[in-house]
């Protein structure tokens, strides 16, 4: 297996070199890194470029664009998509090929938070269960190459919720797993925010995806009532 891990980042210098520290040390020599960023203001950029991994620079800051962008420039059999803000196992990549050698197309892993909340304990646990309202791009996700690009990858008219899109697709043909470990998730949005309110966004945020709301209105709705 050779393992493309795709990173998309905007204004995430507070959170990359952790990430990239976390996965440097348990690739393969012919594993890479695509750090795909959208024209930063912060230090992203150089922290990228202290590392050994591709940079490549988006002209739009859209995780979908993004992520299909990196995709085009990957070169490994499976692609493995990780947000700034998480800190996969150290096992991901033994994880990873165990699930494919057991059959799996696509999958991620449950998540847990950085924070000690008994609150946010419920919400990680509700990720054990394999149901589309318990995913999230947070939990990373891997997916065969090959499926990706039968599923012409991310669609990019979702500039929010592209994760739950690009999964609600490929579980409708392809075998996906819950792996049976977590990545550690930042808290930094309930830090900012209510647990009540994120919580109450992210919901409406759903409901209105599942029910095929313009993606432009749901995005405006979750800027709006959020702060990052």
């Amino acid at each position: 297996m050779q393992l493309s891990i795709i990173i998309p980042t905007l204004n995430e210098a507070g959170q990359l070199p952790r990430l990239l520290d976390a996965l440097i040390p348990h690739t393969y020599t012919y594993d890479e890194i695509i750090v795909v960023d959208a024209q930063s203001t912060d230090k992203t950029q150089n922290i990228a470029k202290k590392h050994p991994i591709n940079l490549i620079i988006s002209n739009k800051a859209c995780r979908a664009h993004q992520m299909n962008l990196g995709a085009q420039h990957a070169s490994g059999d499976v692609y493995y998509f990780v947000h700034a803000d998480v800190r996969p196992p150290a096992t991901f990549r033994q994880d990873i090929e165990q699930s494919l050698k057991l059959g799996s197309d696509a999958g991620c892993y449950r998540f847990q938070f950085d924070l000690n909340s008994p609150m946010l304990k419920f919400n990680a646990w509700w990720t054990r269960f394999n149901f589309m309202f318990c995913r999230g791009g947070d939990q990373t996700l891997f997916v065969q190459q090959s499926v990706f690009q039968e599923l012409d990858g991310f669609d990019e008219k979702y500039i929010i919720m592209e994760d739950f899109d690009f999964i609600r697709r490929l579980r409708r043909a392809y075998k996906f797993c819950i792996m049976p470990k977590s990545v550690l998730v930042s808290a930094r949005k309930y830090a900012k925010n209510s647990y009540l309110k994120v919580n109450l966004v992210n919901l409406w945020s759903y409901w209105t995806f599942m029910l095929g709301k313009d993606p432009q209105k749901i995005r405006a709705f979750y800027k709006r009532n959020l702060r990052f």
